[in-house]
């Protein structure tokens, strides 16, 4: 393989009903990473991915998969590529063991194959039970185990923890961090919460009403985190006033004052000038945005996550 990227999208774009869903799209994701998709609900995440899979026709853009242009290699390219989309569906009334094989079959692959993706998901024990008992978080596994079946290299996998309680999550989490070692897949991950994405993901691509607005390491969008100075004091309101008359910038917020990062001798100076007018100071601290505040401003989506 001659491209260094698994995924390599340019100008990628769907548009239905006279209206672009996905919005000229550059992803790259390299060999053996996690790359964590985000993006709010309806942010286009899910129709990115059809078009990956081919499940869905580009207006217009390019894709190529494991270096190779999807358009002319599509066959060839989705054998090694595995995928978990939306729910997965199964034979309820079948084990787990029976689900795999069905699909083996169609796959033409050694039936060893079905015991080897049964105990990486670790559902060697419950093999041989009923579909339909299965909780949420198995039918999730075994929808994976299905997804690894063909060996492939590279595995899409949307929203896997949608649904799951706290154990589920975790299980899956844990799950999905092991691959890229112990099968030498590449992984791309979609979500809509990136307290998720980021314990499993080393690089994130962040979409927002169809754009990508940001794609880079994990490390460089905690670079974007402003860190800032939090002050409890006595009447914060005369206090701000105060520092406003010396040519300082604050705000009051929550009954503290706030103001961006400065230089030490700055901070020494407004204490200075608070405590000769009678202020006492309770406390300062350094605060810095969280990465899922950073996430809400980016996308502009508050408590819809």
């Amino acid at each position: 393989m001659n491209s260094p990227w698994m995924i390599e999208t340019k100008q990628l774009t769907k548009m239905l009903g006279g209206k672009p869903v996905v919005d000229r799209v550059d992803m790259l994701i390299q060999k053996g990473e996690i790359y964590g998709f985000l993006g709010p609900n309806g942010a286009g995440k899910t129709t990115t991915i059809r078009m990956l899979l081919g499940l869905a026709r580009p207006s217009s853009g390019h894709i190529r998969l494991l270096g190779k242009d999807i358009r002319r290699e599509r066959l060839d390219i989705l054998r090694k590529v595995g995928s978990l989309v939306e729910y997965p569906s199964y034979y309820g009334h079948l084990s787990g063991y029976e689900n795999l094989e069905a699909v083996r079959r169609l796959l033409d692959i050694p039936k060893s194959r079905i015991d080897e993706v049964l105990a990486i998901v670790r559902l060697t024990k419950d093999a041989k039970r009923p579909v339909k008992g299965y909780s949420l978080g198995m039918k999730q596994r075994l929808g994976i185990a299905t997804a690894l079946l063909g060996s492939p290299e590279l595995l899409i996998l949307d929203e896997p923890t949608n649904g799951l309680d706290p154990a589920g999550i975790l299980e899956i989490r844990e799950l999905i961090k092991s691959l890229p070692r112990s099968q030498g897949v590449t992984i791309l991950i979609s979500s809509h919460l990136l307290s998720e994405v980021d314990q499993m993901a080393t690089r994130v691509g962040i979409i927002s009403s169809g754009r990508m607005i940001f794609q880079d390491s994990i490390a460089r969008l905690r670079k974007q985190a402003k860190s800032g100075i939090r002050m409890r004091v006595s009447e914060p309101e005369q206090a701000m006033r105060l520092l406003h008359g010396h040519g300082f910038q604050a705000a009051v917020e929550s009954e503290l004052l706030a103001f961006d990062d400065l230089p030490d001798a700055q901070i020494g100076a407004m204490v200075a000038r608070l405590s000769e007018h009678g202020h006492l100071i309770y406390r300062i601290e350094e605060s810095a945005a969280s990465l899922e505040r950073i996430f809400l401003d980016m996308t502009g989506t508050e408590g819809s996550l």
